[in-house]
């Protein structure tokens, strides 16, 4: 298997035990090559309830900086949609460089995980 399948494989066992509500939505993180996206998901609703990604930012980050800038701006905008505590979702990645600095960025603007 290629590593996108094994990611595929973790991200699916990730999902069979995080769900989001409405009250607890699940923020989930995919990373590309050069961007980093976040989407607040209510699993019961199937509803995207706010998103932020690093394509939003303006000047030149490194990958690293602009996924904390990404982290900060994601829980501004949860934080205007009423959403103050979160499930965490990796997608599969590991909780390791850019997915961290993401989380870590997040958790200091004020989300609870």
């Amino acid at each position: 298997m290629n590593k996108r399948t094994q990611r595929k494989f973790r991200h699916n066992r990730i999902r069979s035990k995080v769900k989001g509500t409405a009250q607890v939505p699940r923020m989930n993180v995919f990373r590309s090559l050069s961007q980093i996206y976040v989407q607040f998901i209510d699993d019961e609703n199937g509803k995207t309830m706010a998103s932020a990604a690093s394509s939003e930012l303006k000047g030149k980050n490194s990958k690293k900086q602009a996924s904390v800038e990404v982290g900060k701006l994601a829980a501004q905008k949860a934080q205007a949609a009423g959403i103050k505590k979160v499930v965490f979702d990796r997608g599969g990645y590991q909780y390791h460089g850019r997915v961290k600095e993401l989380a870590d960025s997040a958790r200091a603007a004020g989300l609870e995980f």
